[in-house]
């Protein structure tokens, strides 16, 4: 029982760890960065829309890049840190 709950807490704390990613060419961008690193990267995004909670307060922003057949969607924070990194086709 112990040899699970200690693999299942590794387990979680190494998801944790782990960062979205998405390359433009050679250069990657992480969540974690900066929006300046993004627009330095990739330009300005093709789309921006806000996010709201239900109250209407403004909790970020989802930045739209459409690239080669790909919509990569990057949650931007209130601080402007890159939250989650999204690709679709």
């Amino acid at each position: 029982m112990r040899k699970t709950a200690m693999f299942l807490t590794l387990m979680l704390a190494a998801g944790t760890a782990l960062a979205d990613t998405y390359a433009f060419g050679n250069r990657v961008i992480s969540s974690g960065d900066s929006i300046g690193r993004l627009v330095e990267i990739a330009g300005k995004p093709d789309l921006v829309t806000p996010l709201e909670n239900e109250y209407g307060a403004r909790e970020g922003e989802n930045w739209t890049y459409f690239r080669d057949g790909k919509t990569i969607v990057f949650t931007i924070d209130t601080r402007g840190r890159i939250l989650r990194i999204t690709e679709s086709r």
